[in-house]
């Protein structure tokens, strides 16, 4: 959401078919269901400008925490996720998770903490939380300075065996987290008021027809477009509150669309929304790899001309042409009968939506 750009010095983009061409796409009917744990959304405020819990819940068994927040004071800060129980001893298990180093490059933060979230490694970190002993749910937090005007962005996955209390707070620099916790007050959320408690924190995107390349042609469907693929909504549990989640930032997508034939597949990301930067994770062939959404520059969608009103219009009921000024980043070839399994979410400080495409390799 939030647009930091400088002009682009990179090359051109190598294009996929020469100048003066277009391809029309039809939108590919996909269907989607929630599944999973217990989303943590914390980002609003997002421009702090005073100390205080940003966010809290209580949550037990599968959970997800994401926070985004700036330090919008003149004195550097430290932002920290604190765990409390009421329980005589509660277990956390972290199972994935990233966070940038902070700056005040906006979209080199948001892709940082998704290269390190899709990353093929996992965690698997244990917390031991009691009735006397709060804990960060990472040490280095309570380590990592925040200087005024800079970003933090994190994203952790958890797995709690009682109910863990989660605060997430912004506190002095020379501050401990546990005594600030005691006297903190909930801050009020801002005018875009992005936080909350979601329920079901994936979404499975698949779909019942095969695609098939040698007579579908190319295809699309969108994400975070809240029309064909609807924003969440869950409760603010500092008020309670009904929100909604612009965006769906913390929302795992697992896209697996089924597929047959015997040629190539060439999937894509399209940025439509604006300037985009993240990364996902794609699993084949019993092998896991990142991509950089995109590979050869910082950031795109800063070239993408803004979409005429018929141009919406059409997309919107399914039809799409594809140009030599569209913008692509290229999520590799795969063969048609395979399985292939791509994890997405929408990254901080980017705009939505995005298209997945779908096309004969040739």
């Amino acid at each position: 959401r939030i647009t930091h750009i400088l002009g682009s010095t990179e090359p051109p983009r190598n294009r996929i078919f020469s100048p003066g061409t277009s391809h029309l796409m039809h939108r590919w009917p996909v269907e989607s269901y929630d599944t999973g744990g217990t989303l943590l959304f914390s980002d609003s405020p997002e421009y702090v400008k005073e100390v205080g819990v940003l966010y809290r819940d209580t949550v037990t068994g599968d959970a997800r925490v994401l926070y985004y927040h700036l330090n919008d004071t003149a004195q550097p800060k430290k932002l920290a996720v604190v765990l409390e129980t009421e329980a005589d001893l509660a277990t956390v298990s972290v199972t994935r998770g990233a966070a940038a180093a902070p700056s005040t490059d906006y979209l080199h933060v948001g892709k940082e903490t998704q290269i390190g979230y899709f990353d093929t490694h996992e965690l698997n970190e244990r917390i031991y939380v009691t009735k006397e002993r709060p804990r960060l749910l990472v040490p280095a937090m309570n380590e990592t300075l925040l200087a005024p005007g800079q970003l933090v962005y994190g994203v952790y996955d958890f797995h709690t065996n009682a109910p863990v209390r989660v605060s997430v707070i912004m506190y002095g620099a020379d501050v401990d987290p546990f005594a600030f916790l005691r006297i903190a007050r909930v801050l009020p959320r801002d005018e875009i008021a992005l936080r909350g408690t979601f329920h079901g924190m994936n979404r499975v995107i698949t779909a019942q027809k095969p695609y098939r390349p040698s007579t579908d042609g190319a295809v699309y469907f969108p994400i975070g477009d809240n029309l064909h693929d609807v924003y969440r909504h869950g409760i603010d549990a500092t008020d309670g509150s009904t929100v909604v989640n612009y965006g769906n930032y913390g929302i795992l997508y697992q896209i697996d669309i089924p597929t047959m034939g015997r040629e190539n597949i060439r999937y894509f990301l399209s940025p439509l929304g604006g300037v985009y930067a993240g990364a996902m994770r794609v699993e084949s062939g019993g092998k896991r790899a990142l991509l950089q959404t995109p590979a050869t520059r910082a950031y795109f969608g800063d070239q993408a001309l803004p979409e005429a009103p018929n141009v919406v219009q059409a997309r919107e009921e399914g039809l799409l042409f594809l140009t030599q000024y569209t913008e692509l980043s290229d999520l590799g070839t795969y063969a048609a009968g395979q399985s292939v399994a791509f994890e997405y979410s929408p990254p901080g400080a980017s705009n939505l939506p995005v298209n997945i495409i779908l096309m004969p390799e040739k």
